[in-house]
Parts: structure tokens; C-alpha cells; sequence
């Protein structure tokens, strides 16, 4: 399949997504090897879920598919530019390669305006909007420690 194609496959998603008012205009597909292993559609408003980004819902499709946490020679394809979050699922994922069809200038035009979060995202935590504190407590970092001299561990 084309890259087209399956950036169609995306954005029909997303039109559907629209059309049943399961949530926002969102789609996104991941793809190995030319075949379509994981599928995700926003359903924020409909799972009250704020983390049910496509991409999120598509990697998590794909993984359980592959029976694994990483999307090593995978593809996303999906109908907008990832927001901050999913920018960061995205990485944690680490596919080969991302395509988007809508950018995010578009999706501000209707209301998805993810700005703020990456003029956050630039100040000092002590500037942010909202307030983030570090509270320590004794032996705060324990599971580090444990993580750190464990040896049968699974590194990602």
C-alpha cells in the first residue's frame, strides 16, 4: 500500500471518529511491514479519558498486537501532527517514522490549539501554570535504587 493509502486509512478514521461523535477529529494507524497492526481514534470525550489521543490508542493497539512495549520498524500514520503528549508516547515507542496529514496550525484553526502547552513546557517549572512541587520523603528514591541493582530487569 501506498503512503497515501494508508494516510487515507488515517483520515478516514478520523471522519468517522467526527461522523459517530465519538471524539475528535483525530485517526491514526500503525503500520510494519506494510500491514496495519494497530488502529486508534480520539475517544477523549467519549472514554473521559484525556490521554485517548489516536496516536496513543494506536500504539497501545499495535503493541498488544505485537506482544511487545517498543514499535521497532513500525510507521505511524496519522490524519493531524501529534500533540506534546503523543509527540512523547511517540518517542517512548520508538517507530521509524511518522507521517501526518493536517498540521498543527490546523488543528489550532478549530479549536486544538496545543500551544500553551509547548510555551510551557519552555519556562522554569517554577513559571509553569500549574504548580509542581518536589516533595521528598525518606528513602524517596528506594525504587530507583532497587531498579538500579536489579538484574533481571527488562531496560527500555
Amino acid at each position: 500500500m501506498s503512503d497515501y493509502h494508508l494516510m487515507g486509512k488515517a483520515v478516514e478514521l478520523a471522519l468517522q471518529n467526527v461522523m459517530t461523535n465519538q471524539g475528535g477529529p483525530f485517526g491514526a494507524i500503525v503500520v510494519k511491514d506494510g500491514q496495519v497492526i494497530g488502529v486508534g481514534r480520539n475517544e477523549v470525550t467519549s472514554s473521559n479519558d484525556p490521554t485517548a489521543h489516536a496516536e496513543v490508542q494506536a500504539i497501545r493497539d499495535a503493541c498488544r498486537h505485537l506482544n511487545e512495549f517498543q514499535l521497532t520498524d513500525c510507521e505511524i500514520y496519522t490524519s493531524c501532527e501529534p500533540c506534546p503528549m503523543c509527540i512523547g508516547a511517540i518517542y517512548w515507542a520508538r517507530p521509524k517514522a511518522v507521517y501526518y496529514a493536517c498540521t498543527k496550525q490546523d488543528a489550532a484553526k478549530i479549536g486544538f490549539d496545543d500551544q500553551f502547552i509547548y510555551d510551557q513546557l519552555a519556562l522554569p517549572m517554577e513559571f509553569r501554570k500549574i504548580p509542581m512541587t518536589q516533595i521528598y520523603p525518606e528513602k524517596g528514591d528506594l525504587p530507583f535504587r532497587t531498579w538500579e541493582k536489579t538484574k533481571d530487569k527488562v531496560e527500555y
